[in-house]
């Protein structure tokens, strides 16, 4: 977006949410903007990512995947969406993949609620330790309709001002509220990884006790010492087991062909398109396609297909059918040689179905 057409936007909402944009400057203008001037939405390679290092001294690599696969789970489960939940974790053990959506409030009274949904990645590296958590891949949908990437809309060169010394009026509150959302999320984490044992007090030794004591970092620091206390092993949760099937998938302009179960998921059973029952999909009750382009847990992206979908045949080979809303891209799946659609029965965490996809040819 260039910058004329950014400042429009901005226009834009100004004047027809004036009453709402008015009261958060005023807000604003009583809040503290020093750190949240340059630097604090960090950009790298082009794309926001916020990021923290913590430094556990003596804790090994299993318990601190153990620590941050809980916090992962816990946290992303309180929105209560089949969206937001932990979509990946190494066999390794070292890496831990979420995603998230949820709402940010700017101004919630008894006559207005000012809010924006996000939708983002968080990425946790695990090492003997050490915990690198990284929040990234940031999108909003405003008003239901305005669609936002952070990299258009918070980084240094749009919401500040050109001395680079205030927030822009109008974007001042996504930013601060983004920066704010990143640090509870790195909050979280310290907590998660400094958490006490139930050991009683009086069972434990004087080097148990040392490393319990707190360290303490600058606020703004990109590493976060803290405190190993002695760790309680942590079971992750065990969802029932659906199945999956190998089937196909077509956007408005794809139709894939059958591809061939070529991974192992445990709790997952293997099946034939045509064993698929007919009702496998079932879009009028809440549920929720998700479209999986790519397999490598960094280079992942995920889209609903806001418009439903369902099971059926193309030239005699079955394939399951995504509509997309009309200002949903679709570009990446035109892109990808694969991929898969996970189908999420309404209020459930888990898909029911994965069905592994094949592109094949299609006239746009």
């Amino acid at each position: 977006m260039n910058h004329m057409k950014h400042l429009l936007l901005v226009c834009l909402m100004c004047a027809v949410s004036f009453p709402m944009w008015a009261q958060d400057d005023k807000d604003d203008d009583k809040k503290d903007e020093s750190r949240y001037l340059v630097g604090a939405v960090p950009v790298v390679d082009g794309k926001v990512v916020f990021t923290k290092e913590f430094i556990i001294t003596g804790m090994p690599q299993e318990k601190v995947f153990e620590r941050m696969q809980k916090y992962l789970t816990d946290r992303l489960k309180k929105n209560n969406n089949p969206g937001s939940r932990v979509v990946y974790t190494s066999e390794d053990q070292k890496h831990i993949v979420g995603s998230g959506e949820e709402w940010i409030v700017f101004k919630s009274s008894a006559l207005a609620l000012d809010r924006t949904l996000i939708n983002y990645q968080v990425t946790a590296t695990c090492e003997p330790g050490k915990c690198i958590l990284e929040v990234e891949k940031i999108r909003y949908t405003y008003q239901e309709k305005e669609k936002y990437t952070a990299e258009e809309w918070i980084v240094d060169k749009y919401a500040l001002n050109k001395a680079q010394t205030k927030l822009v009026r109008g974007l001042a509150k996504w930013r601060i509220k983004t920066v704010d959302f990143a640090d509870a999320w790195f909050d979280g984490a310290a907590a998660a990884l400094s958490a006490a044992d139930t050991k009683p007090a009086a069972e434990k030794t004087a080097t148990e006790k040392a490393a319990a004591k707190p360290t303490t970092a600058p606020a703004n620091s990109p590493v976060v010492i803290v405190a190993a206390t002695p760790v309680v092993a942590v079971t992750p949760e065990v969802a029932p087991a659906p199945q999956i099937a190998p089937t196909v998938a077509q956007s408005p302009t794809i139709v894939a062909a059958p591809a061939i179960a070529t991974t192992e998921m445990p709790g997952y059973k293997a099946v034939a398109p045509a064993e698929l029952p007919k009702n496998a999909i079932q879009m009028g009750t809440g549920g929720k396609l998700v479209i999986v382009i790519g397999k490598d847990a960094f280079n992942m992206s995920m889209m609903t297909a806001d418009a439903g979908g369902s099971l059926g045949q193309s030239s005699g080979k079955p394939v399951v059918f995504c509509f997309l809303a009309p200002e949903q891209p679709y570009q990446q799946m035109e892109n990808a040689e694969t991929y898969t659609v996970r189908y999420y029965p309404a209020n459930q965490n888990d898909p029911s179905i994965v069905l592994e996809c094949k592109k094949m040819p299609s006239q746009a």
